[in-house]
């Protein structure tokens, strides 16, 4: 009576496996008949669970259809203060919208991108963990990523993804720039690789290398200010407002270059309830430093990675 179908209640209750048998037997993941507009998407978002919310965008949910109070699925989380769902649904980025440069396009011999990448970049893509060390991190563990010819096809394929979200007719400025951030990144590991810095090792200790005086990581903050001065497009209105926030800033004050950007990228901001690893920014670390207990990593590799760096602090 109140238009509420089967999928809807399963997303609701946090059933992922009754999710994806609905969804398997053709259920409608944009069905809109409910009495206050509500989607499957809005109810997967207001209950917190990013594997069914991730499901409803692979199979096409759409993310900007808005309820009766005016709200998107991703302003519903944030409402609840569902933020990991809300990060989730900014990020979405369909693995399909990638695969089509795995097919040669109009004239093209060959395709710009070998299907055998498409799985490992659109991970990348998808991550909404920006810092530095993670990104080179997941290249890191994808050997088929960590070779120059790949990462050359990468980076451009990238470029090629910034250019059409520039272009495009709703312009998005967001995702342009994410696209910039992420080809940087590559085309960091790229210069690395032709260095000999075969497992991009160099290139970690390299990001995580201190300050002197207070271990602050100042190559990530110049990395990512150098990120923000190659976007191509500089009269994109979102670059200049990141420019304003960072450039009065000396390296090394708050809010830094980085936070500034993932705040416009993903929309996270540092919560308080939250613990994050010193080496690699990924939320929820749990492990201390055994000596000082004033430092928190995610893994015991993270922790190996940051030892040269906080030695010298503990």
């Amino acid at each position: 009576q109140d238009g509420m179908t089967p999928l809807m209640h399963a997303a609701y209750r946090g059933r992922t496996e009754v999710c994806r048998l609905l969804l398997q037997r053709g259920a409608d993941v944009n069905c809109h008949q409910h009495e206050y507009g509500y989607t499957a998407l809005m109810f997967a978002a207001l209950s917190g669970k990013t594997d069914i919310a991730s499901m409803m965008l692979d199979e096409g949910a759409e993310t900007e259809p808005v309820n009766s109070v005016g709200r998107t699925a991703a302003q519903m989380a944030a409402f609840v203060g569902q933020h990991d769902c809300v990060t989730l649904i900014n990020n979405f980025f369909s693995r399909a919208r990638l695969e089509v440069f795995t097919r040669p396009q109009g004239q093209e011999q060959e395709a710009r991108l070998p299907p055998k990448l498409a799985g490992p970049l659109h991970k990348i893509i998808m991550t909404t963990n920006l810092n530095p060390v993670k990104m080179v991190l997941l290249v890191k563990e994808q050997p088929l990523l960590v070779d120059v010819a790949a990462l050359e096809k990468c980076y451009r394929v990238m470029d090629l993804l910034c250019e059409q979200c520039v272009k495009q007719e709703d312009m998005n400025e967001v995702l342009a720039l994410k696209m910039h951030y992420i080809s940087c990144v590559l085309q960091k590991c790229l210069a690395s690789l032709r260095k000999r810095d075969d497992q991009l090792d160099g290139l970690l200790q390299m990001l995580l290398r201190g300050r002197e005086r207070d271990g602050f990581p100042q190559n990530q903050e110049r990395f990512v200010r150098d990120c923000l001065r190659r976007f191509p497009y500089c009269e994109a209105t979102l670059l200049q407002q990141l420019l304003r926030s960072a450039a009065p800033l000396e390296t090394g004050d708050r809010p830094t270059a980085f936070s500034v950007l993932t705040q416009a990228l993903t929309g996270q901001v540092a919560f308080v309830d939250a613990d994050y690893c010193a080496t690699c920014g990924e939320r929820g670390a749990d492990r201390k430093c055994s000596l000082c207990q004033s430092v928190i990593y995610c893994s015991s590799r993270c922790q190996k990675l940051h030892w040269s760096t906080h030695q010298k602090m503990c």
